[in-house]
């Protein structure tokens, strides 16, 4: 059912983008209810939506604000941080399939600078599950501009040593694991990883908002960032500072408070780098699809979702395969047993790239897999319902801080509760 539209800002040189009517069926209206009431201010920024069933769009809906003086509209994307760990891994997923990458082979076999300091035996697995002993940032590279330079970071994690914690435990390469990844698809493939995202993920869904190099033509869409990283009256610098000399919280600063990054999300020039561990600009439509087909064995509809399509078109009986279903058995499960993370200092249900999200109820999801991202972004599939979820949004975290909130996780629950209940009256009948 059509839920609403609104018109889409745009740049005067550019044409106006259609817009799209939202997609609500009429089984989520409860899930409608509690995203329309996250953004009914304007200091609460905006956000947006999707949910796959069984490899079709069910909901696609946003609302709020793109900036102070602009609504979220259609086609707004957004920077979602950790959220781009899920797509750059199932990038890796792809290759795998087809035999040019090995979980298990060592990365310096695609990548022979990468075997200095005794990293020899560090495997794709190991990187995958935040097991290689790489998750500093800090001071990898210097200056608070460094880590826009792709080349300079890489060679830097060439050249340093694991932390030998790895051999006992994870530890979260917060901001590392991206730029990894990325090194090993270009090694394999000898061509630019945004190209192998293009071909890999975009053009098999039809849509082209996997973005870790925003087009300068597309970048008028992305939402302003609403509330800074930083608690009030506490400079980044100085907390990250202080941070990483108290022993509890050392690891969290090493991986994810390089110099000036509070300053450095809002710096246009973000969108002209590389960084997959944090950088991923996209819409929720996009990110549910990818994972609407990692729920529904490797498959997802070719045909574009009623709202864009139009409500009561026919439908062609064309499906993508995005990953086979043995491929996606082997990618969801967890790697290995959790245990206390070094980094977060909790125990992470790590899986190949992704990570078992949590959900604010009892009855956590078995088999799900994807990524969040702070300041309250993420998407995930969860096979075990057919079902993927995804949310952006420009409006980091809640009045507590900015890293995070709850936000997706309840949004989630309720998700998850309409379609088991829909299972279980089906299974009844």
């Amino acid at each position: 059912m059509a839920a609403g539209e609104f018109e889409p800002a745009h740049p005067a040189d550019k044409k106006p983008i259609a817009p799209r009517e939202m997609l609500v069926d009429p089984r989520f209206i409860r899930l409608a209810d509690q995203f329309f009431g996250m953004f009914t201010q304007p200091e609460r920024g905006g956000g947006a939506l999707a949910v796959h069933l069984d490899g079709r769009p069910v909901v696609d809906m946003w609302a709020g604000w793109a900036d102070t003086d602009r609504r979220w509209h259609s086609e707004t994307v957004a920077l979602t941080f950790s959220t781009g760990k899920g797509v750059a891994s199932t990038v890796v997923h792809r290759l795998a399939e087809r035999g040019l990458i090995g979980y298990d082979t060592p990365v310096a076999e695609y990548w022979p600078e990468f075997a200095a300091h005794g990293k020899d035996d560090i495997t794709v697995r190991d990187v995958l599950s935040h097991r290689a002993g790489l998750h500093r940032v800090r001071g990898l590279v210097p200056g608070r501009e460094g880590i826009l330079h792709y080349d300079a970071v890489v060679r830097a994690l060439a050249e340093s040593p694991p932390d030998p914690r790895r051999i006992r435990t994870s530890g979260y390469h917060a901001i590392t694991f991206g730029w990894l990844v990325a090194e090993i698809v270009q090694r394999v493939t000898g061509t630019p990883f945004i190209e192998v995202v293009r071909t890999e993920i975009a053009e098999p869904l039809g849509l082209d908002e996997f973005w870790f190099r925003v087009p300068e033509s597309e970048r008028y869409r992305i939402a302003k960032i609403f509330r800074p990283l930083s608690p009030p009256g506490i400079r980044w610098n100085t907390a990250s500072s202080v941070l990483s000399w108290v022993r509890p919280v050392r690891g969290l600063a090493e991986a994810g408070m390089p110099e000036s990054f509070d300053e450095l999300v809002r710096d246009p020039r973000v969108h002209d780098a590389v960084m997959p561990g944090w950088n991923g600009v996209f819409s929720a439509r996009a990110l549910a699809r990818m994972y609407g087909a990692l729920a529904n064995a490797g498959v997802v509809d070719t045909d574009q979702p009623n709202s864009v399509r139009g409500i009561g078109a026919a439908r062609p009986d064309r499906t993508v395969r995005l990953l086979r279903p043995e491929t996606i058995e082997t990618i969801g499960q967890v790697q290995p047993a959790p245990s206390r993370d070094y980094v977060l200092g909790v125990p992470i249900r790590f899986t190949l790239g992704y990570h078992r999200p949590v959900l604010m109820t009892k009855q956590q999801p078995r088999t799900a897999f994807g990524h969040y991202g702070i300041g309250g972004s993420g998407a995930y599939a969860d096979p075990e319902l057919g079902m993927s979820i995804a949310f952006v949004t420009n409006r980091l975290g809640n009045a507590v801080t900015a890293l995070g909130d709850a936000r997706l996780a309840r949004l989630a629950a309720t998700a998850q509760a309409t379609v088991r209940r829909q299972k279980l009256g089906q299974g009844e009948r």
